[in-house]
């Protein structure tokens, strides 16, 4: 009888875009998959089905305050872990893994596997209010990251050390691994294109990944008198508690600073067309717009924060700039436009960099191999 695999993930577009060659080759590994999401995103559930992967709705709202309608989802998780009966679950993005995290236990689930692609805002604010919240959840992140059957995978050690200095988890639970993976045959245009250089933003539209730095350095570059030309491409993510709303991007639209290009699937063509990405992100855990720009062969500014510096190696594939300091990002950029043969360097060792850390093959295998682990172990439990 196959082995059951069941992902749980807030928005079933960041599954296909973060997971869905982990997934696959679970598939041809002879498991069956299942995935649980609570927002369809721009995806239809007929591309998953056609690869053997079972898609099912659970109204996980990761905006959600609403003490009641967390209660549903959390009886709604345990019914549907009840059902299935996998003998692992993967939990990826907060709600998923600490609701999921708990219903494992509750459900005798045999494996699980915990996700923590960043800490988001909750880490990243100071205000009162939030490290309030923080401090209570706390307790429930001890327990949901403690199932005797378990491994947590963490994207920097920044990440893994904020969990065990607070004694949430044991480092013998826990394991780094880097990013979701790029698959590198998808970039293969190397050359930068000739004219006017051209930056590149391209991440979702949120305050915390430094849009508005990104805008400002822009206004700056533009007021010196530097020829550039700067794309933002990214879509609006509202239930985010730092997300743009559609006043800020009219706005945005309406300085016609810059190019305004929405949400873009084919990430190497558009890398094909830049010279320079740019994320100056509050914190991440291993952006995939960094990796795929290591790919792409680009050099990257990018701010010295967790998961933003583990993307790249500093001054060799990209700068790093001070987080929130439109000025040094300003010239960063600046530096990397004046200096176009330096600028293709780093690009190279971008490059060199990603085929030695990023590769999805080895993301893929390090999943396997922490499935079958898993697996065997719960033979002994």
């Amino acid at each position: 009888m196959k082995k059951k695999i069941l992902f749980l993930v807030n928005d079933l577009s960041f599954f296909i875009s973060h997971r869905l060659q982990i997934a696959e080759s679970v598939v041809e590994s002879g498991y069956s998959v299942f995935v649980g999401y609570g927002e369809l995103g721009s995806c239809e559930i007929s591309f998953l089905k056609n690869r053997n992967i079972e898609a099912i709705y659970i109204p996980i709202d990761r905006a959600g305050m609403n003490p009641f309608k967390e209660i549903g989802s959390l009886f709604l998780i345990l019914k549907l872990f009840l059902k299935i009966k996998p003998d692992i679950v993967h939990l990826v993005t907060i709600k998923p893994y600490l609701y999921g995290g708990i219903i494992a236990r509750i459900a005798g689930v045999k494996g699980v596997v915990s996700s923590v692609s960043g800490l988001g805002t909750l880490f990243i604010e100071e205000k009162f209010n939030i490290r309030l919240l923080r401090t209570l959840l706390y307790p429930i992140y001890k327990y949901a990251f403690n199932h005797p059957n378990q491994i947590v995978i963490f994207q920097n050690k920044d990440d893994l050390n904020e969990f065990i200095n607070k004694k949430i988890l044991k480092s013998s639970k826990t394991i780094i691994i880097n990013g979701s993976g790029v698959d590198l045959q998808n970039f293969s245009n190397f050359e930068e294109p000739l004219g006017t250089p051209i930056v590149c933003f391209a991440a979702r539209l949120i305050k915390d990944k430094g849009v508005f730095e990104y805008i400002s350095a822009a206004r700056l570059i533009k007021k010196r008198g530097i020829e550039a030309r700067f794309l933002l491409a990214g879509d609006l993510d509202t239930k985010n508690p730092t997300g743009l709303n559609f006043r800020e991007l009219q706005e945005i639209k309406n300085e016609a600073l810059i190019d305004f290009l929405g949400y873009q699937n084919e990430i190497p063509v558009l890398y094909a067309k830049s010279n320079i990405i740019c994320l100056p992100s509050y914190r991440e855990g291993l952006p995939k717009s960094l990796i795929e720009a290591a790919a792409a062969s680009r050099a990257v500014v990018t701010t010295d924060v967790p998961g933003c510096r583990d993307a790249i190696i500093p001054n060799k594939t990209g700068i790093l700039v001070p987080v929130k300091d439109v000025d040094k990002l300003a010239e960063a950029i600046i530096w990397l436009i004046k200096n176009p043969s330096k600028r293709v360097k780093m690009g190279k060792a971008g490059r060199k960099l990603a085929e030695e850390k990023f590769q999805i093959k080895k993301v893929i295998e390090n999943h396997l191999s922490i499935y079958s682990d898993l697996l065997e172990k719960a033979k002994s439990l």
